[in-house]
């Protein structure tokens, strides 16, 4: 089955906008072994869409249309779509007043240009959007099916995996269960992790078992994707790899699957109702912003102290500086984590020191971090070097802090050298 996906709008085409909608769905299709073939990006522009569009219905099977079907005089999709397709534009009732109770439920009054959104091309398949405005749609074009989905990502995000995957797999004809593994982990690099699973993925299995890695620095992501008859061989199949890449990647794997780093610690938190405060330098804050709980969750975090000032840090926290010497060391690291968890009355604090070299920012720049811990039964600290630039260093001293602290509270070492790290 031949793919396409077309996106639209003049902030993607001039680069005023990252195009992160377009990755994330070649992404997640080639995720459950439906192959990409073409890619397109298309300006706001009537005569440029309505080309795309009818070159895209002659070569491809499926056409993913993203974005154009806002309120605005430039969203174009449905337009041009019922154009090229050789039907009217219908208005959708029950599009309508889902809308209108959309807009009362917020307490405002639907703007009349809102209205266009329920306008679809006749003929056309509704594709629901439970969490915007826009809905989708679905339409033969040529000899292609076109789907139509919105531009705001999480929006589209939810209609393809909910909606538009299930029935691309239908229509591939492919009858086996496609199964997706991800595992993610911190502190193995991409080539190194390559190498320990280079066994996974044989001559023998090669057809329905595919292992990738995604590097997203710090993190790397681990997939493994498997096609079976059903749900038994999947199990068979899947779960000795699944063993394997848990076995050989041990305790630098952080996370599996839709979980995160970030949640995973606040799990943690919540099973012993634990608080945490944090000190951090030259982080702006990222560490305790990334332990932000869901809405209606518990939220653990007690204080966050931010300064660019180790001096200033530890007033912060109520550290003296004339009855302590405080120096960049782990000694000063654990005294700032003791005297915050004593300062904010919790039960875990961490405190984060990052000298970042001051001549230059290469390759060959680097930093110094310093983590320190405290807890009801001590306190401890890790130390590590990182190279590659100002930026390289900051997001590795946030992943070291956040993986330092899930070891801390998993009972594992919490000073394992990690790939990144110049010892």
């Amino acid at each position: 089955m031949l793919i396409e996906i077309l996106c639209t709008g003049d902030e993607i085409l001039t680069g005023k906008t990252i195009n992160t909608n377009y990755s994330h769905m070649a992404r997640r299709l080639n995720e459950v072994s439906l192959t990409m073939h073409w890619g397109t990006i298309v300006g706001d522009n009537r005569k440029d869409l309505t080309r795309a569009f009818k070159q895209a219905s002659e070569r491809a099977d499926v056409v993913i249309v993203n974005g154009g079907l806002g309120p605005t005089v430039d969203d174009l999709s449905q337009e041009i779509a019922a154009e090229v397709a050789g039907v009217e534009l219908k208005l959708n009732q029950g599009w309508l007043e889902r809308m209108l109770a959309f807009y009362e439920r917020r307490g405002r009054t639907m703007p009349p240009n809102n209205r266009k959104q329920a306008l679809l091309p006749e003929c056309a398949e509704f594709i629901d959007n439970p969490i915007g405005t826009a809905c989708g749609f679905a339409i033969d074009i040529g000899g292609a099916r076109f789907f139509f989905t919105p531009g705001v990502p999480r929006e589209m995000r939810r209609m393809l995996d909910e909606q538009i995957i299930p029935r691309l797999v239908v229509m591939s004809g492919v009858k086996k269960i496609t199964t997706l593994k991800r595992f993610h982990s911190f502190g193995i690099g991409e080539s190194r992790a390559d190498q320990m699973l280079n066994d996974i993925e044989t001559d023998k299995n090669k057809e329905f078992v595919k292992l990738g890695f995604q590097a997203h620095y710090p993190q790397l992501e681990t997939k493994v994707v498997v096609q079976a008859e059903n749900e038994t061989e999947t199990e068979k199949i899947l779960q000795p790899i699944i063993e394997t890449i848990r076995d050989r990647f041990g305790n630098f794997i952080i996370s599996e699957d839709n979980e995160t780093l970030e949640g995973v610690i606040l799990a943690e938190l919540a099973k012993t109702n634990s608080t945490l405060s944090t000190a951090e330098m030259h982080t702006s804050g990222a560490i305790s912003a990334r332990l932000n709980p869901k809405v209606g969750d518990p939220d653990p975090i007690i204080r966050s102290v931010v300064s660019r000032d180790l001096n200033q840090l530890c007033g912060a926290v109520n550290l003296s500086t004339t009855e302590k010497s405080v120096s960049f060391d782990m000694e000063s690291a654990k005294a700032i984590a003791n005297a915050l968890r004593s300062d904010a009355a919790c039960t875990f604090a961490l405190a984060t020191l990052l000298d970042i070299d001051e001549d230059k920012d290469g390759i060959e720049s680097g930093g110094d971090i310093i983590i320190g811990i405290s807890t009801i039964g001590g306190s401890y600290a890790r130390k590590a070097r990182i190279l590659g630039g100002h930026e390289w260093v900051r997001l590795g001293a946030i992943e070291l802090t956040l993986d330092v602290f899930r070891r801390q509270l998993k009972k594992l070492p919490i000073d394992e050298r990690i790939d990144f790290e110049k010892r």
